[in-house]
C-alpha cells in the first residue's frame, strides 16, 4: 500500500472513530496532493522538504517517513488492530456513512461484508434507531451488484450529474449568493471520492442547514457554521463550504499552485514582505494578481500549466460547442438499445451536422444501409455516415475483409478481447490497413473493472502519424480512453483525435461533455480534435 493509500485508509479509520472532520479532511487532501505531485514525495519527506507541498505539514511529513522506514504509518498500524478491516468497506455502500457503519459494528457486532449481508437479510439492521427496511434493501442490492469489494473512488459519470443538480438546488436558496462545484469533479478527473461544493451566502448557517436537510440526505457526517458533509441515498458524499463573498475566488483557486513571494490560502493571498492579505471575489482576479494567465480548471494538475500561464502560453482549449458530430455509436442493429432512427434524431437534436453509425458487423449490412439512405434523404443536409467497428484479432487482422471495409464511410478498429496478447503489435498492424480510419478506445481499459492493455503509446503514435490514422477519446465514463496524458502526447505529436461517445443508448449521447472535458485535460485545441470539422473537411484527411 503506497503513501497516498495509507493516508486515505487512516482517514477512513479516523472517521469511523468519530474524529474531527478537519483532521480527516487534512489526510484526504494530503493523499490527493501526493498523487498529483510529480516526483517522489517520499524522497522529499526524507529530506525534510515534503512540508513545502501545499496541504502537507510536519505531522503528515513524519507519517510519510514512517512509511519509508517502517512500511506503515504507526497511527494506521495502531488502528488496524482495533477496527476490523472490512468495516471500512461498509462506508462505501449506498446508505452507509461512517457513523452508521460504526454503529453496525459496535452495536450489532457485525465485522465482515458477509455478516452485514446476513444482518440485512435477517432484518437486524432495522433494530438500530434511524435505520429501516429501505436501508436493508439498499445494502442487499448494492452487495448483489458488487462482486468485489467496493472501490473508494467512483466514476465521474456517477457523480457529476448529481453534483451539478445539487449546485442548482443550492443556487435557488434565498440565502445563496454564488455556488459552484469544486475539487476534482470541477477539474473533471475520471474518478472522485467526495463531491465538493463551495458557496457564498447572506446567511451561511441557513444555507448549511438547508443543505443538510435535503430529502436525499441519509446521514449528516459533519456540520458546522461554515461547512458540512452529507451522504446521499446513492452513497455519494458531498462536502459544502461557505466562505465570505470576498474570498470566493480564493477558495475556487485554492487547489492550484503557489508563487514565490506570496502565501496562497483558501481565503486569501498574503504578501510575505508586508503581511497584507488580498481577498478576491472572482477566481480570475486571483490569477491576475499572481501574474498568471487564467488556468482552466481541467488543466490544474501540476503538469506544466503554471509555467505556461506565467508566460501567457496556455492553449485555447476545445469546447463542447466546437464539436460538429459523433463518430462512434451503436444501435439495435448490433448491441445498442435504441433504434438507428432514434439515435440519429437525438444526435441531430444536439446540433450535430453528421453522425457515424458504427455497429459491430452482424450479418448483412444491406438492411441498415437502406435505412440510412432513406433517413439521409429525409434529414438533409444532416449526414448519417455508414460506419463500422471491427475487431482487431490476435494476429492484427480485422474481423471483416477489405472489400467490405472499402465501402464504408468510416471504419473504427478496436481491441475487444485477449488484451494481454501483443496489444501493441496488433494495433500497429491494424493501422497499416488502408481502410482503418480510427483506433477505438486504444488501451481497452475499464476504470475500476479492467486495467489498461500494455500499449506502447509512443510506438502507436508514430505509426498513426505514418499511416494517417486517428485515435479517439472514448467518452464512456468507465473508459475515458485515451486517458488525458496519452491524448496530450498524441495531440502534441500531431495525431488528430476524435472525441466520441461510443453511445449504445440515447442517454449516452450526453457523455460527449465528459469526452470534451477529457480532451481539455489533455490540453487539446479545437484544431487537434478531429470532429470539430465538417464531414467534407474530415474526408480530405482520410487515407
Amino acid at each position: 500500500m503506497d503513501v497516498a493509500e495509507q493516508l486515505e485508509l487512516l482517514a477512513d479509520l479516523l472517521e469511523l472513530e468519530g474524529e474531527a472532520s478537519f483532521r480527516v479532511l487534512a489526510y484526504r487532501r494530503a493523499a490527493t496532493r501526493i498523487r498529483e505531485t510529480a516526483g517522489s514525495v517520499a524522497e522529499l519527506a526524507l529530506a525534510g522538504r515534503a512540508k513545502e507541498l501545499q496541504g502537507i505539514g510536519k505531522t503528515i511529513e513524519e507519517k510519510i517517513v514512517q512509511v519509508v522506514e517502517d512500511g506503515e504509518m504507526h497511527a494506521l498500524t495502531k488502528r488496524k488492530k482495533i477496527i476490523p478491516p472490512e468495516v471500512v468497506s461498509f462506508m462505501r455502500l449506498p446508505g452507509l456513512g461512517p457513523k452508521t457503519a460504526a454503529r453496525i459494528w459496535q452495536e450489532l457486532g457485525v465485522t465482515t461484508i458477509e455478516e452485514l449481508k446476513s444482518a440485512a437479510e435477517e432484518e437486524q439492521l432495522r433494530t438500530l434507531a434511524g435505520l429501516g427496511a429501505k436501508t436493508e434493501e439498499r445494502i442487499l442490492k448494492a452487495l448483489a451488484e458488487k462482486k468485489q469489494e467496493p472501490s473508494d473512488r467512483r466514476l465521474l459519470g456517477d457523480g457529476l450529474g448529481p453534483l451539478l443538480a445539487v449546485v442548482d438546488v443550492l443556487r435557488e436558496h434565498p440565502a445563496a449568493v454564488k455556488v459552484s462545484e469544486a475539487g476534482s469533479a470541477r477539474r473533471r478527473k475520471e474518478t472522485f471520492r467526495d463531491l465538493d461544493i463551495i458557496a457564498t451566502a447572506r446567511d451561511p448557517g441557513a444555507l448549511i442547514d438547508y443543505f443538510t436537510k435535503l430529502k436525499w440526505v441519509i446521514e449528516v457526517v459533519a456540520k458546522g457554521p461554515t461547512k458540512a458533509t452529507v451522504l446521499s441515498n446513492e452513497g455519494l458524499r458531498f462536502d459544502l463550504r461557505v466562505v465570505p463573498p470576498e474570498s470566493y475566488g480564493n477558495l475556487l483557486q485554492h487547489f492550484t499552485g503557489s508563487k514565490d513571494g506570496v502565501s496562497v490560502s483558501e481565503y486569501s493571498i498574503t504578501v510575505v514582505e508586508t503581511g497584507e492579505e488580498l481577498k478576491f471575489a472572482d477566481e480570475e482576479q486571483v490569477y491576475e494578481r499572481l501574474g498568471y494567465q487564467f488556468i482552466p480548471a481541467e488543466l490544474r494538475e501540476n503538469a506544466g500549466e503554471l509555467e505556461a500561464a506565467r508566460k501567457g502560453e496556455l492553449p485555447k482549449l476545445v469546447e463542447l460547442a466546437d464539436v460538429k458530430g459523433d463518430l462512434h455509436s451503436h444501435t439495435t442493429y448490433s448491441d445498442g438499445r435504441d433504434s438507428l432512427e432514434q439515435m440519429v434524431l437525438a444526435a441531430r437534436a444536439r446540433g450535430y451536422k453528421y453522425y457515424a453509425v458504427t455497429d459491430h458487423p452482424r450479418g448483412t449490412l444491406a438492411e441498415q444501409d437502406l435505412e440510412i439512405d432513406v433517413l439521409n434523404e429525409r434529414l438533409k443536409p444532416f449526414r448519417i455516415l455508414k460506419g463500422i467497428e471491427v475487431n482487431i484479432r490476435i494476429d492484427g487482422s480485422l474481423s471483416l475483409p477489405d472489400e467490405v471495409l472499402a465501402k464504408r464511410d468510416w471504419v473504427m478498429a478496436s481491441l475487444h478481447a485477449a488484451f494481454d496478447r501483443n496489444p501493441t503489435e496488433r494495433v500497429l498492424t491494424a493501422m497499416e490497413n488502408p481502410h482503418v480510419d480510427c483506433i477505438g478506445h486504444l488501451t481497452a481499459r475499464k476504470i475500476n473493472i479492467r486495467p489498461a492493455a500494455n500499449i506502447d503509446i509512443e510506438r502507436v503514435v508514430a505509426k498513426a502519424l505514418e499511416t494517417g490514422t486517428f485515435f479517439e477519446i472514448n467518452a464512456q465514463p468507465n473508459r475515458l480512453d485515451l486517458r488525458d496524458t496519452q491524448a496530450r502526447l498524441a495531440g502534441e505529436a500531431g495525431v488528430k483525435i476524435a472525441v466520441n461517445t461510443d453511445a449504445h443508448q440515447l442517454g449516452a449521447l450526453q457523455h460527449m461533455e465528459m469526452g470534451v472535458a477529457q480532451a481539455r485535460r489533455a490540453w487539446l485545441t479545437k484544431d487537434q480534435v478531429l470532429n470539430t470539422r465538417t464531414w467534407p473537411q474530415i474526408e480530405k484527411l482520410l487515407k
